[in-house]
């Protein structure tokens, strides 16, 4: 695989590199992971809001906003 950066982001990565004193190829390798790690947790919320919805647990927009309104005035 391949991955084309514009030169902007090669000399951002390259600077990041030279200030962290590792190489560009694991700070994009510690990239990559972190994006996955977060978009797999995303989906994972969104498929547990989703499933919550199939059991009908929700609040109205009305609920919500009554506990915004009791966070605010505490």
């Amino acid at each position: 695989m391949e991955v084309s950066l514009s030169p902007e982001q090669e000399a951002q990565l390259h600077s990041l590199a030279n200030k962290t004193g590792k190489s560009a190829d694991t700070l994009a390798l510690e990239a990559i992971d972190h994006l996955l790690q977060y978009e797999e947790r995303y989906i994972q919320a969104v498929e547990k809001g989703l499933a919550s919805l199939d059991r009908g647990e929700f609040l109205s927009h009305e609920d919500v906003g009554h506990r915004m309104e009791s966070w605010l005035q505490s």
